[in-house]
């Protein structure tokens, strides 16, 4: 079982202490509150009860209770639909709800109360916004209701959990699974920039998204935004370039799973797959820019820390990812295709390494590899590239100048174009070995 109050990525979750006892009676919960509310993180942004708005807010969040029942509150400026479900192994409960504007206040979530160890929300796709619980163990969902605004206090979003069975839980994810078959998330179509069908087609993946924001700097800076930042200048670059078709796994503020980046450059018969993020280590002297390929067996401890903790993400933001396709490589054919995949992946990196080192200071064992699902397209040459450490300042400050994204997307542009040269090097030579 994965455990999540582990995971590197919590640093980067808005989520702080939440404080306790924030409504002292479970009976009255649903009642008015006579405490004033707590400011909310963007009191700017931040409705009335019983707003207008087209797209709602929710306000502020809690859990109370004990270990027989619990429930959690959320505030919001309308009243919200909501499809609540379990997920299992880690046990989640999930609650998707229509896009919302999250302005709680500041720490909301990272630690519950009883069955509930914490909670965490964002974006999960457009449209669609989503609260994922982290439950101490299997749990029953009871109730599940709204109350409307009234006496000037917030309309709220209510859900009581109670204890269960490991089987009851999962036969409960398995039907709400199969009801759901007909509308499950499709991978989501990658957003490509228009070029000619013989260039080679680069896909662009920056890492985390909307509920997961990846490591949180040392003066705040979310890893999902400042990767995405990077990911368009260099995917500008290339394109300016003429000489490449780009795709991008995302291009806003959203979620995309693992396998469905996967499916991404799969499906658009990609050339080259680089996946970009930022990372973090509890030491604030640890800086450089490390890239990563995939591997059955880590460099070391550290890259198989690392490779765990980013293949968390779907759990982390409720991803149901029991059902994987595991039969890639049940043949000969399929397995060596796979291998040279690889090998060319390790190629580009060590291109990358090269290129990179010219331009900023690179981690002391520049290129490592561990087992990261996202760059185990067996038919894509992959590479990660960790742009440096948010948990260091200097790391931080640069990977946001402009200047220094510009610099080193140049850096890696040059990378990309001699690994595609040396691919078509042999079949160069073998056209000319034929000519008369």
């Amino acid at each position: 079982m994965i455990d999540l109050t582990a995971c590197r990525r919590w640093l980067a979750v808005p989520l702080l202490a939440l404080a306790a006892g924030a409504l002292p009676a479970f009976a009255d919960t649903t009642a008015p509150d006579t405490a004033a509310p707590a400011a909310a993180a963007d009191t700017t942004a931040s409705p009335a009860a019983g707003s207008t708005d087209a797209v709602p807010y929710v306000l502020d969040a809690r859990v109370v209770g004990d270990d027989s029942r619990v429930r959690f509150i959320a505030d919001t400026s309308l009243p919200l639909d909501a499809a609540v479900f379990p997920l299992a192994d880690p046990y989640r409960i999930v609650v998707d709800l229509p896009q919302v504007h999250f302005v709680m206040p500041d720490g909301t979530g990272s630690q519950g109360r009883s069955l509930v160890s914490a909670f965490r929300y964002g974006l999960i796709s457009e449209g669609k916004s989503r609260i994922v619980m982290d439950v101490t163990g299997p749990v029953a969902i009871d109730k599940e209701f709204t109350v409307p605004a009234a006496d000037g206090q917030p309309a709220r979003l209510v859900i009581d959990l109670v204890p269960s069975t490991r089987d009851a839980f999962l036969a409960a994810a398995k039907a709400y699974r199969d009801s759901h078959e007909a509308a499950a998330e499709q991978a989501p179509a990658a957003q490509t920039v228009a070029g000619a069908d013989d260039k080679p087609l680069v896909v662009l993946d920056p890492g985390h998204g909307g509920i997961d924001y990846g490591a949180r700097g040392v003066d705040g800076t979310d890893e999902k935004d400042v990767v995405l930042a990077f990911a368009k200048v260099l995917g500008a670059k290339l394109e300016a370039s003429g000489r490449y078709r780009v795709a991008y796994t995302r291009t806003d503020d959203s979620y995309i799973s693992l396998g469905g980046r996967v499916d991404i450059a799969r499906q658009q018969h990609a050339g080259l797959f680089v996946s970009i993020h930022a990372n973090s280590f509890p030491a604030g002297n640890v800086s450089g820019t490390i890239v990563y390929t995939v591997s059955d067996k880590a460099s070391d401890k550290a890259a198989g820390d690392l490779a765990n903790s980013e293949n968390q993400s779907d759990a982390l933001a409720g991803i149901d990812s029991t059902a994987e396709d595991s039969d890639q490589v049940k043949d000969i054919l399929a397995d060596l295709t796979r291998r040279e995949t690889r090998n060319f992946g390790v190629v580009f990196a060590q291109t990358l390494v090269k290129n990179l080192g010219l331009t900023t200071k690179m981690f002391k064992v520049p290129h490592q590899e561990a087992g990261f699902k996202v760059l185990e397209a067996p038919d894509v040459p992959s590479a990660l590239i960790e742009l440096g450490y948010l948990t260091n300042a200097q790391d931080e400050k640069q990977m946001t100048s402009p200047a220094w994204q510009s610099n080193v997307a140049d850096s890696m542009v040059k990378a990309i174009d001699g690994f595609f040269a040396e691919r078509a090097a042999p079949a160069t030579a073998a056209a000319a070995s034929t000519d008369p």
